[in-house]
């Protein structure tokens, strides 16, 4: 059914965990995995004194997620190949929507922070706008959350 998964990775927990789902669900399906990461360069640079060495350090972390995931994709016996892009001021959601255009894929994933309340307001959603813009499914991975003890839930 799906023959392109594309997935964004930045090397977060969450980043990860979608990782592995897409490496499963590529693996089933045969498909063509890329892995993604996208330097949000200017929205965050902006607030950085040295924003060629802070843009630099952003690539470093980028190349590092994206080798760790080439080789669990390696080791999963998936096909994967990987991209980095700057943002330059747009919006991570637009790039990874542009890339998924580019790729055709099949399907989009990614983790998801579940962010509410204030913290979504101010920081926003990339996975939220992926999913409402995206034309193809998307698979939102949500960030693992503390098992809740027998005390907290009466």
């Amino acid at each position: 059914m799906y023959r392109r998964i594309l997935v964004a990775v930045d090397g977060s927990a969450t980043s990860k965990l979608a990782l592995r789902h897409a490496l499963g669900l590529g693996k089933d399906q045969r498909a063509r995995v890329r892995l993604l990461n996208v330097i949000e360069d200017v929205a965050i640079a902006q607030w950085w004194m040295d924003i060629p060495r802070f843009i630099e350090s952003m690539k470093v972390a980028g190349k590092k997620a994206l080798d760790e995931g080439a080789a669990l994709a390696k080791k999963a016996g998936v096909n994967a190949a990987t991209a980095m892009v700057e943002a330059r001021g747009r919006h991570v959601s637009d790039m990874i929507l542009g890339d998924a255009k580019t790729f055709r894929a099949d399907v989009i994933v990614m983790g998801t922070h579940g962010l509410r309340g204030l913290n979504r307001l101010v920081v926003g959603s990339d996975a939220e706008r992926v999913l409402r813009e995206a034309p193809v499914p998307v698979l939102l991975v949500r960030a693992q959350q503390p098992k809740r003890t027998q005390a907290r839930r009466k």
